[in-house]
C-alpha cells in the first residue's frame, strides 16, 4: 500500500482519504496544544499560507500520547489553534500515532522513515535525556518520540523526509519549498 491508499478520520468524524492529496506536497504532523513545541503551529501556518496555492497541504493529527499534552476535545483543539495561531489548515480527529491503537497511516509513515536522531543542540539533548527515561531503546525503533514529528510527502506520494520536533522549522520549510 502507498500513501494514497490510507485514510484518517476528520474532526467531524468523516473518513478523509489521502487520495484527496494526490499531486500535492503534504506535511503530516502529530500536534499538541500544551507542548513546548506548540509554537510550531505558527511556522506550519506560515508555510501553509505561503505554499498552499502552489499545491501544499497540511495533515494535522492531534495526539494525546505524549505526557497528555492534548487533553481537549477536537472542537477545543480547533478553537485553540484558531485563537492562538490563526490556523487555516484542517485538523483531523485526535488519535494515536504509536502502539496498538495507532492509525494505519502512521504505521506506514514510520515504516518509510524511521527515527534518525534529534540532531544537536540544547533541545536535542533534553529530548534524548527525557526519552532515555521513557524508552531505553528509543534510538533503535521507528516510533514517534514526541509531539510535532513531521513527515513530508512529495507529489507522487513518496515519504521523502521525517523531521523530529527538535529540527529547526526553517529546514522543514526548505524541504517543502524544494518540492513545490
Amino acid at each position: 500500500m502507498g500513501f494514497y491508499d490510507y485514510s484518517v478520520t476528520d474532526a467531524q468524524g468523516n473518513d478523509f482519504s489521502m487520495e484527496n492529496y494526490r499531486g500535492k506536497v503534504v506535511l503530516v504532523v502529530n500536534t499538541a496544544t500544551g507542548c513546548g513545541f506548540t509554537p510550531h503551529y505558527k511556522d506550519i501556518e506560515d508555510m501553509y499560507e505561503k505554499f498552499h496555492d502552489q499545491g501544499f497541504e497540511v495533515l494535522d493529527i492531534p495526539c494525546n500520547q505524549f505526557a497528555g499534552q492534548t487533553p481537549g476535545t477536537d472542537e477545543e483543539i480547533h478553537e485553540f489553534c484558531q485563537l492562538h495561531y490563526n490556523t487555516k489548515f484542517p485538523q483531523m480527529k485526535k488519535t494515536d500515532v504509536n502502539g496498538e491503537t495507532q492509525i494505519p497511516l502512521y504505521r506506514f509513515l514510520k515504516e518509510q522513515k524511521g527515527f534518525e536522531g534529534f540532531g544537536k543542540g540544547p533541545k536535542a539533548l533534553a529530548m534524548s535525556v527525557m526519552l532515555k527515561k521513557i524508552d531505553k531503546d528509543y534510538k533503535n525503533n521507528p516510533e514517534i518520540k514526541w509531539n510535532f514529528t513531521k513527515f513530508v510527502i512529495d507529489r507522487e506520494g513518496n515519504v521523502v523526509a521525517r523531521f523530529e520536533p527538535t529540527e529547526d522549522m526553517k529546514n522543514v520549510a526548505a524541504c517543502v519549498e524544494k518540492l513545490i
